[in-house]
């Protein structure tokens, strides 16, 4: 069994897209005609997020839709370094955090209110680097 895709719906539609397009890299793709806005976003020619704007129709007859966030894993040294410079330089906050005893890194980000993003990777890099 492997993740097919997350939805988060939010009222920031636009500004969790931007985020997610321009600074994480994924790309903006087709997306069924459905009755709400949204937008599906891909990484390797798969929709992994599914943005849904946060309207009154959208959440009738639905309890309230939420998710506490989504974690990406990057293993790639170089990309998780991209990751960090594109933050950065967009001046988006950040925390970075160690998982105890398992050796990752964990980068939270929120590009939309009540929206969370994680970034895993191995520990591997000095926590230096990646200080605010």
């Amino acid at each position: 069994m492997k993740l097919d895709h997350a939805t988060i719906v939010t009222r920031d539609l636009e500004g969790a897209r931007n985020f997610l397009c321009s600074i994480v890299g994924l790309s903006d793709g087709p997306r069924p005609p459905f009755r709400v806005g949204g937008y599906w976003l891909y990484a390797d020619g798969r929709p992994v997020i599914h943005l849904v704007e946060a309207t009154r129709p959208a959440l009738e007859g639905k309890t309230s839709p939420r998710i506490d966030h989504v974690a990406l894993r990057i293993d790639d040294a170089a990309e998780w370094a991209a990751l960090l410079d594109r933050i950065r330089s967009n001046s988006v906050p950040y925390e970075l955090a160690e998982v105890p005893l398992a050796g990752e890194l964990q980068l939270f980000v929120s590009p939309a209110p009540s929206v969370v993003i994680e970034f895993v990777t191995r520990k591997g890099i000095s926590i230096s680097t990646f200080v605010n």
